[in-house]
């Protein structure tokens, strides 16, 4: 029905003919504004009531439908317009990403003669971070200890983002980070990533998770340390030797002691492998898979003291008195290598400090002694001297203190719970990075223990006006005379210790610091006392 034919459909009785009249001739202009001016307010309102109430309507409904079936089809149509664009703008935006990720690729194969600075973690980087080479001013870097202040990490420049450029009227200023070398001949520069996209700084995850160790193929040469003197161990050693041999077919090396002691037992063991001189020693690394201990934290001090560089695995069994790096039983030997030679194990990462001492007649820092590595903890004392400790203390080129009094601890994070905490350290996780700074029986109270980061390097000197010498020892033994003038330098080793865990890492050294020293260990406060 059009809006024409609704006038004829109205009785006369209910509507006055010049109204309607009036009411057709403006629908046919067009104009509403007219029928309001020709009939009040009041009136036009009643009228539409009595119309409605009135007037038969019988196919409007179907017109109406059919405008509303139309109108969603169009809606449907522009969704899937604004989808289409959608998608469109997030695949630009994903192949603008892959080719600004393979220009980077290409930059920085251009750049040329830094291999002595790059290092495999560096070419992940690379897929994130724009390398640029800065001016000549800024070189000048040892050239030797991993990235260094001559290559120069910049983050990308961000462009507008047109969504919300009437929000933000200015962006974020570029700018670079690098690290630097201070050209310490013994510095031991290391370096922490450092991720910055679009002007903002996140440091990479450090290794604070749990780490792992699975084989990529089937261990086959086993090394024992044993505790000497020991009848208990001996029988152990001899029992867990055959078993290896027997079920698992492995290659067993032992020290040259033991490999006497087992021999002269029996000739059955004639299998056995040992060294017979220091350069054999030397090469254990390449041929040994797996270190076994049989004894307590000495003789796992002992086995890594016999690696100068990469250590192999190290399963401790607990044959001591304390345990703190030794958290297998003995009793259940078969199973716990087991678990190990089959992988995978959890293992932790236990830093050592790398010591040189430089005599004061020495031309330069480069004429040191043989560099020695320590697991625990590097003790300088007065020795036999009556007069108190006097030592000049500095973290790279920065002066830390003097210390006076009967010594200094300088102890990696698993010797934190050895002579460090004897002398009022804390005990650290060992997984920590980190070097701590200990003073014995300082004739000061403001003198508290430090922790201090990993990639420092520390100088203890004896000065010259020292009234007495220093003894320099190295996880208890080794002792070396310091007089006035000479200078231990300490810094973490590139070569940790990485021993297996029972359970992990964390959970290890929880037990071993309930078990062994009864940390934080009283009864308990009665239920029925007072309350409040």
């Amino acid at each position: 029905m059009s809006l024409d034919e609704l006038p004829h459909k109205v009785s006369d009785e209910r509507v006055n003919h010049d109204t309607v009249t009036s009411h057709e001739s403006e629908i046919g202009s067009g104009s509403i504004s007219t029928v309001s001016s020709t009939v009040s307010s009041v009136e036009s309102e009643k009228a539409a009531y009595e119309f409605l109430a009135q007037t038969p309507i019988k196919s409007t409904d179907a017109h109406l439908v059919e405008f509303s079936e139309a109108m969603r089809t169009v809606a449907k149509a522009l969704r899937r317009v604004a989808e289409g664009k959608a998608a469109a703008q997030a695949e630009a935006e994903e192949w603008r990403r892959k080719y600004e990720l393979e220009m980077a690729h290409k930059q920085q194969r251009k750049i040329k003669g830094y291999g002595s600075c790059a290092n495999n973690e560096l070419e992940k980087l690379a897929s994130q971070l724009t390398l640029e080479t800065p001016s000549s001013d800024q070189a000048g870097c040892c050239g030797n200890h991993g990235i260094c202040s001559h290559e120069v990490l910049q983050d990308e420049s961000p462009g507008p983002n047109p969504r919300s450029s009437h929000k933000l009227v200015s962006r974020k200023a570029s700018f670079r980070l690098s690290w630097g070398c201070n050209g310490d001949k013994n510095g031991q520069h290391k370096h922490d990533f450092v991720s910055f996209e679009k002007g903002d700084i996140t440091t990479a995850e450090r290794s604070n998770k749990q780490i792992l160790l699975k084989w990529e193929s089937s261990p086959q040469t086993v090394l024992f340390i044993t505790k000497p003197n020991s009848n208990s161990v001996h029988v152990l050693c001899a029992e867990m030797v055959r078993w290896l041999k027997e079920h698992k077919k492995i290659n067993v090396v032992v020290e040259p002691r033991v490999s006497k002691e087992l021999l002269t037992e029996d000739s059955y063991y004639n299998f056995i492998q040992t060294w017979d001189d220091d350069e054999e020693k030397k090469m254990l690394h390449t041929k040994v898979d797996l270190i076994v201990t049989l004894g307590g934290d000495g003789t796992v001090l002992w086995a890594a003291s016999l690696f100068k560089g990469p250590v192999p695995p190290v399963v401790a069994f607990s044959l001591g008195s304390l345990g703190f790096m030794t958290p297998f039983p003995s009793e259940q030997y078969r199973d716990c290598l087991d678990n190990v030679l089959n992988g995978p194990f959890s293992i932790t990462l236990r830093n050592r400090l790398q010591c040189h001492v430089i005599r004061d007649a020495a031309k330069d820092e480069l004429e040191t002694e043989e560099p020695i590595l320590v697991l625990n903890e590097v003790t300088i004392d007065r020795g036999i001297s009556s007069y108190l400790t006097y030592l000049e203390c500095y973290c790279d080129s920065s002066f830390v203190t003097c210390v006076q009094g009967d010594g200094l601890i300088i102890s990696t994070t698993s010797g934190s719970t050895a002579y460090s905490l004897a002398a009022g350290g804390s005990m650290v996780h060992p997984q920590v990075p980190g070097i701590l700074f200990t003073p014995i029986c300082p004739h000061s109270l403001s003198f508290r223990p430090l922790i201090l980061p990993e990639y420092v390097t520390l100088r203890v000197q004896v000065p010259h006006n020292s009234r007495g010498q220093a003894w320099a020892s190295f996880d208890g033994k080794d002792r070396k005379l310091l007089s006035p003038g000479d200078a231990l330098i300490c810094s973490i080793s590139p070569w940790p210790v990485p021993t297996a865990c029972l359970v992990d890492s964390t959970t290890d050294f929880l037990r071993s610091i309930h078990e062994g020293l009864h940390w934080n260990l009283r009864k308990s406060q009665s239920f029925d006392g007072p309350r409040d």
